[in-house]
Protein backbone atom coordinates (compact mmCIF):
# COMPACT_ATOMS: atom_id res chain seq x y z
CA UNK A 1 0.00 0.00 0.00
CA UNK A 2 1.19 3.54 -0.94
CA UNK A 3 0.26 6.88 0.57
CA UNK A 4 -1.85 7.75 -2.74
CA UNK A 5 -3.59 4.81 -2.30
CA UNK A 6 -5.20 5.70 0.53
CA UNK A 7 -8.52 6.64 -0.01
CA UNK A 8 -11.43 7.94 2.77
CA UNK A 9 -14.38 5.02 3.28
CA UNK A 10 -17.29 4.58 0.92
CA UNK A 11 -20.08 7.50 2.39
CA UNK A 12 -17.96 9.07 4.77
CA UNK A 13 -17.46 12.33 2.56
CA UNK A 14 -20.84 14.29 1.60
CA UNK A 15 -21.71 16.89 -0.83
CA UNK A 16 -22.96 20.05 0.93
CA UNK A 17 -26.67 20.40 0.28
CA UNK A 18 -26.54 23.64 -1.46
CA UNK A 19 -30.93 24.49 -0.91
CA UNK A 20 -32.69 27.19 -2.63
CA UNK A 21 -31.05 26.90 -6.15
CA UNK A 22 -34.47 26.28 -8.07
CA UNK A 23 -37.17 23.18 -7.76
CA UNK A 24 -34.97 21.55 -10.14
CA UNK A 25 -31.83 20.58 -7.90
CA UNK A 26 -34.72 18.56 -5.41
CA UNK A 27 -33.71 20.93 -2.91
CA UNK A 28 -36.04 23.28 -2.89
CA UNK A 29 -37.14 26.65 -4.62
CA UNK A 30 -39.43 28.25 -2.64
CA UNK A 31 -39.27 26.71 0.76
CA UNK A 32 -36.02 25.17 0.99
CA UNK A 33 -36.80 22.97 3.78
CA UNK A 34 -38.20 25.88 6.19
CA UNK A 35 -41.66 24.99 5.92
CA UNK A 36 -44.19 27.79 4.80
CA UNK A 37 -43.57 31.39 5.00
CA UNK A 38 -43.25 33.32 8.66
CA UNK A 39 -40.80 34.57 10.89
CA UNK A 40 -38.68 31.38 10.92
CA UNK A 41 -38.31 30.94 7.80
CA UNK A 42 -36.75 34.14 6.68
CA UNK A 43 -33.29 34.50 7.73
CA UNK A 44 -32.00 35.81 11.51
CA UNK A 45 -35.47 34.36 11.90
CA UNK A 46 -36.82 33.30 15.36
CA UNK A 47 -37.62 34.47 18.74
CA UNK A 48 -35.58 35.17 21.39
CA UNK A 49 -35.44 32.52 24.72
CA UNK A 50 -38.16 33.12 26.93
CA UNK A 51 -40.75 34.90 23.88
CA UNK A 52 -44.24 33.31 24.88
CA UNK A 53 -45.49 34.72 21.18
CA UNK A 54 -46.70 38.13 22.59
CA UNK A 55 -48.04 36.50 26.17
CA UNK A 56 -46.91 38.96 29.09
CA UNK A 57 -44.17 36.15 29.87
CA UNK A 58 -43.34 34.38 33.04
CA UNK A 59 -40.16 36.39 34.51
CA UNK A 60 -42.83 38.84 34.10
CA UNK A 61 -45.69 37.76 35.90
CA UNK A 62 -44.64 37.23 38.80
CA UNK A 63 -43.36 39.44 41.75
CA UNK A 64 -39.51 39.82 42.65
CA UNK A 65 -38.76 39.42 46.38
CA UNK A 66 -35.93 39.99 48.58
CA UNK A 67 -32.26 41.42 47.89
CA UNK A 68 -29.54 39.63 47.12
CA UNK A 69 -26.09 41.26 48.23
CA UNK A 70 -23.38 40.78 45.23
CA UNK A 71 -20.41 42.19 47.99
CA UNK A 72 -21.28 39.25 50.59
CA UNK A 73 -17.99 37.16 51.70
CA UNK A 74 -18.45 33.75 52.29
CA UNK A 75 -16.70 31.75 54.82
CA UNK A 76 -16.19 28.29 55.58
CA UNK A 77 -16.37 27.78 59.46
CA UNK A 78 -14.31 25.06 60.95
CA UNK A 79 -14.53 24.53 64.93
CA UNK A 80 -12.20 24.39 67.49
CA UNK A 81 -13.13 20.92 68.58
CA UNK A 82 -12.39 19.65 64.89
CA UNK A 83 -8.98 21.26 65.23
CA UNK A 84 -8.40 19.74 67.96
CA UNK A 85 -9.62 16.02 67.31
CA UNK A 86 -7.23 16.49 64.24
CA UNK A 87 -4.49 17.77 64.59
CA UNK A 88 -1.37 17.06 67.42
CA UNK A 89 0.41 19.42 69.73
CA UNK A 90 2.33 23.19 68.42
CA UNK A 91 1.58 22.34 64.83
CA UNK A 92 0.35 24.83 62.13
CA UNK A 93 -2.86 24.81 60.24
CA UNK A 94 -3.43 26.57 57.27
CA UNK A 95 -6.32 26.74 54.56
CA UNK A 96 -4.14 24.76 52.76
CA UNK A 97 -3.66 22.24 55.47
CA UNK A 98 -7.46 21.90 55.85
CA UNK A 99 -7.67 21.61 52.11
CA UNK A 100 -5.44 18.69 51.95
CA UNK A 101 -6.89 16.85 54.97
CA UNK A 102 -10.36 17.26 53.18
CA UNK A 103 -12.26 20.09 55.49
CA UNK A 104 -12.50 22.28 53.23
CA UNK A 105 -13.65 21.57 49.39
CA UNK A 106 -13.18 24.60 47.09
CA UNK A 107 -9.26 25.96 46.03
CA UNK A 108 -9.96 29.73 46.64
CA UNK A 109 -12.46 29.42 49.88
CA UNK A 110 -11.95 32.14 52.99
CA UNK A 111 -11.79 30.00 56.54
CA UNK A 112 -13.35 31.30 59.53
CA UNK A 113 -12.71 29.51 62.91
CA UNK A 114 -15.54 29.52 65.53
CA UNK A 115 -15.24 28.36 69.04
CA UNK A 116 -17.61 25.13 69.32
CA UNK A 117 -16.20 23.16 71.92
CA UNK A 118 -12.91 22.80 73.91
CA UNK A 119 -8.71 22.90 72.85
CA UNK A 120 -6.90 20.90 74.83
CA UNK A 121 -3.40 21.26 73.01
CA UNK A 122 -1.82 24.24 71.94
CA UNK A 123 -1.95 24.73 68.07
CA UNK A 124 -0.85 27.75 65.48
CA UNK A 125 -3.56 28.64 63.34
CA UNK A 126 -3.58 30.78 60.14
CA UNK A 127 -6.85 31.75 58.91
CA UNK A 128 -8.96 34.70 57.74
CA UNK A 129 -11.29 35.30 60.56
CA UNK A 130 -11.42 34.15 63.60
CA UNK A 131 -14.53 34.39 65.95
CA UNK A 132 -13.61 35.90 69.15
CA UNK A 133 -14.74 32.62 71.50
CA UNK A 134 -12.30 30.39 69.18
CA UNK A 135 -9.38 32.85 69.65
CA UNK A 136 -9.94 32.96 72.99
CA UNK A 137 -9.48 29.75 73.11
CA UNK A 138 -6.81 28.80 71.01
CA UNK A 139 -4.94 31.69 73.06
CA UNK A 140 -5.31 30.26 76.08
CA UNK A 141 -4.73 26.41 74.94
CA UNK A 142 -1.27 28.21 74.90
CA UNK A 143 -1.53 28.74 70.68
CA UNK A 144 -1.76 30.91 68.11
CA UNK A 145 -4.57 32.83 66.34
CA UNK A 146 -2.71 34.42 63.03
CA UNK A 147 -5.46 36.28 60.56
CA UNK A 148 -4.27 35.95 56.75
Amino acid sequence: MRLEDLRPTAGAKHRKKRVGRGYGSGLGGHESGRGNAGQNSRSGGGTRPGYEGGQTPIWMRFPKRGFKNYARVEYVCVNVDTLDNLFNANEEITPERLRKDGLIKGKTQLVKILGRGELTKPLVVRAHRFGAEAMRKIEDAGGKAEVI
